[in-house]
């Protein structure tokens, strides 16, 4: 394996990388040319950036990984005038931007206006951006969802389970791009350790006109940027936050920058009593721990070259929530999962129209399931395991209207699974099945892909086209190629902007165990579904839609949208556990529609609504998963509601600036119900269940009933300096404490009941 690791590390070596953010460069003089250090605001209201930079004694000042967009640029210099300009960041490409400022006139009067960051025209699809003051103010999350959280406030996201995301009805295939690097495996807390908010900068969430660039898990693409202050000296932010569940949680993070170089140091740790979400309402068994530790180190070698190297150790242990039933056997089952990555990333500026950059990534997780003799009606023990070498590249050149981007990727997986179960009550399960099972394999998952793209920029027009090609193998051997293709045409009479997008997806199926969902040893526990190597999905998504300024303060997005898949991907679980199998329907169409209203900053008011109308239909038959007992009768025909099929969603939170220090919000949550199959009646429910869990099911027309939640938060700056800040945050949510079934007999997705009402309390310094 070690000359395989360094034969895809020599292969990549002279190839390129780069993200969807770029780089502004500055340098500040006066009059006569000579530089001045400076105090300098950047923001942008189309994607919510905000921050506050002070150049070097040079008179220089880097903003780094700026996610596409407008920005306006302002100093308030003693003894100069105001300056106030906009900028527009498009491009990999750093921006070189000078500024020489200008001596005050008497009667000088300048009107700063940043109304034209408010809507970017030269976006070719919809981007959902979520920026630096919406995540430092968001709602309180209970340890391991914050990140979570924050997508699925935007419209066309839900949860299903235990907080896993789900785009536009699509079921493990979303990817998190951290830095430019893409992890393509579930990243919900039942999972593995999730990244929580206090690291993150900002965030760049695609559901269409993806570039060509990203493939393989192509239902949502989460891109964020983790914090970090290159101002010079020493900087940090510690993070205490407390609430209801006995959560608890504790962030620190520091560095310190000089010359060149720049070192970081971040590390957390949580715990809480409710993880997961609960299968009934008493919320039994259900603590959770998690931990992080994260150093990092930068430096700019020359003017044009640049490292970055990161080492990150992730932690999260777990128990599994139990049933009335189970609880009352005594059944413990509990998961952990232990993770370690190491990145590195070198970026080369040949000239101000080429640059190229190059990322390696090398990971290893583990996975563990333990469950103790009592548990019921089946005990499982998983130790899975996954080694992982990433590399990436690109190389960026601009030539008058076009911006050129290719490169390669290369991911290289390799698998470990070991499985066993022992059924301890064979009442739900078959006469045949057997009463115990283990199952050891191992194998390499090797993923290479290919894309070029082009930016086209033609007055009010822009064009994003690409090609991408991608190549698969492990228990198959599969190839494609697909074409992309998003178009824009901005009318500035009307501050209107319309968009359409064509997108041919590959995707690549989950890899959690995978080898055994596939194998023969699956057949013969269960010979009646089809046990076939999951295919990969394939693909068209279109979509179209218009984004619309208002008054110069409201913007408003809204988007229709149609998918089309063969071989659906989606997976199937044992019980409630947190132990799922990949599986793929025939086809499913999707389809629906997304609005939201942005309100950046008008008189104090801030915030935001969006809404979101979702149908979704899978045909059968399905391949792959680990169907036991009652879950083993699948259909071989026909066709049935989506599991993630939320006909309306609605997301909203509205924040006042009380006074310069003090800010209140409100915000609602109204989800319709998801649909439901269950074979069993109101008492076998009652039994299982509860009263209450009983009451939020709709029989009748086959869904939960609808939940309606409201939440409320309060802010303070309890103190400011020019060296340190503080600010303390009270959040409450569910204030209406409805009880909130998620899932409920799910034959794919089991039960899941959301919190409660819950109160988090967060104090946050910056030094």
């Amino acid at each position: 394996m070690r000359r395989l690791l360094t034969l895809f590390f020599l292969c990549a070596w002279p190839v390129f990388c780069q993200t969807n953010s770029g780089e502004l460069r500055l340098k500040v003089t006066d009059p006569s040319g000579l530089v001045v250090k400076a105090v300098i605001h950047v923001t942008s209201q189309a994607n919510g950036y905000s921050s506050v930079l002070a150049t070097t004694d040079l008179g220089t000042l880097d903003v780094r990984r700026l996610p596409f967009g407008i920005y306006q640029v302002q100093i308030d210099q003693p003894g100069f005038a105001l300056f106030a300009e906009s900028v527009e960041i498009h491009s990999a490409l750093p921006v070189e931007y000078s500024v020489q400022l200008k001596l005050p006139t008497f009667n000088q009067s300048v009107t700063v206006n940043a109304d034209n960051t408010l809507i970017d025209p030269d976006q070719a699809g919809s981007v959902s951006q979520v920026g630096t003051d919406f995540i430092q103010n968001r709602l309180g999350s209970v340890p391991g969802r914050s990140l979570q959280d924050l997508v699925n406030s935007q419209p066309g996201w839900l949860y299903e389970g235990n907080a896993v995301l789900h785009p536009r009805g699509s079921e493990y295939q979303t990817q998190v791009v951290v830095d430019g690097i893409p992890l393509t495996d579930n990243r919900s807390p039942s999972f593995g350790p999730a990244m929580e908010g206090d690291d993150i900068e900002s965030l760049s969430i695609f559901t269409a006109g993806f570039p060509a660039e990203y493939g393989r898990k192509m239902g949502g693409v989460v891109e964020l940027n983790t914090l970090q202050d290159t101002q010079p000296g020493f900087h940090g932010e510690a993070v205490l936050s407390g609430g209801s569940f006995d959560s608890a949680g504790a962030f620190l993070k520091a560095q310190y920058s000089w010359g060149a170089n720049s070192v970081g140091v971040s590390a957390g740790g949580s715990m809480t009593d409710h993880y997961l979400n609960p299968v009934v309402p008493e919320n039994y068994s259900n603590t959770g721990t998690l931990g992080d530790f994260s150093v990092n180190y930068e430096r700019d070698l020359t003017p044009h070259d640049r490292i970055r190297l990161i080492l990150t150790r992730e932690l999260s242990r777990y128990d599994i929530p139990n049933e009335l039933v189970q609880q009352t056997a005594g059944q413990r089952q509990n998961a952990d999962n232990i993770e370690t990555i190491g990145t590195a990333s070198y970026e080369h500026t040949f000239s101000p129209s080429a640059v190229a950059d190059f990322r390696g990534m090398v990971r290893d997780n583990a996975n563990d399931f333990y469950s103790n003799p009592e548990s019921t009606p089946i005990e499982v023990l998983q130790h899975n395991r996954f080694r992982e070498g990433y590399f990436k590249g690109t190389v960026t050149l601009d030539h008058g209207r076009n911006e050129w981007k290719f490169g390669v990727e290369s991911d290289n997986i390799f698998l470990h699974e070991d499985f066993n179960y022992n059924i301890t009550d064979p009442t739900p399960f078959d006469a045949g099945t057997p009463l115990t099972f283990s199952f050891l394999a191992s194998r390499p998952d090797l993923e290479q892909s290919a894309f070029i793209q082009d930016l086209i920029h033609l007055g009010n027009w822009t064009i994003n086209a690409g090609l991408r090609w991608d190549h698969y193998q492990l228990l198959l051997n599969r190839q494609a190629v697909q074409p992309r293709f998003a178009i824009s045409r901005y009318f500035p009479s009307a501050g209107v902007v319309l968009h359409f997008s064509y997108d041919r997806i590959f995707q690549t199926p989950s890899f959690e165990n995978i080898l055994l969902s596939s194998s023969t040893a699956a057949t013969t526990l269960d010979p009646i579904s089809l046990q076939l190597p999951v295919e990969p999905s394939q693909g068209n998504y279109y979509e179209v839609g218009l984004t619309k300024t208002f008054f110069g303060h409201f913007k408003v997005d809204t988007n229709y949208f149609r998918r089309l898949v063969s071989n659906y991907a989606d997976d199937d679980q044992i019980d409630n556990t947190s132990i799922s199998f990949p599986i793929a329907f025939r086809k499913a169409i999707l389809y629906g529609a997304e609005a939201k209203v942005d309100l950046p900053d008008w008189h104090r008011f801030s915030g935001f609504v969006s809404y979101s109308y979702i149908v979704g239909n899978a045909w059968n038959p399905v391949t792959g998963g680990l169907f036991l007992g009652d879950n083993a009768m699948i259909p071989l025909t026909g066709h049935f509601p989506d599991s993630q099929d939320q006909r309306n969603t609605v997301r909203g939170r509205l924040r006042y600036q009380l006074t310069r220090r003090f800010w209140i919000a409100g915000g609602v949550q109204f989800d319709s119900g998801l649909p439901f199959e269950f074979d069993g009646d109101a008492a076998t429910v009652l039994a299982e269940y509860g009263q209450a869990v009983l009451n939020r099911i709709n029989f009748a027309r086959g869904r939960i009933y609808p939940a309606f939640q409201a939440n409320a938060s309060a802010g303070a700056h309890i103190y400011r300096s020019d060296k340190m800040s503080m600010r303390l945050q009270f959040d409450g949510q569910n204030l209406n404490n409805v009880l909130n079934v998620i899932d409920f007999g799910g034959l794919f997705s089991g039960n899941a009941i959301g919190p409660s009402r819950s109160f988090d309390l967060r104090l946050t310094t910056n030094f």
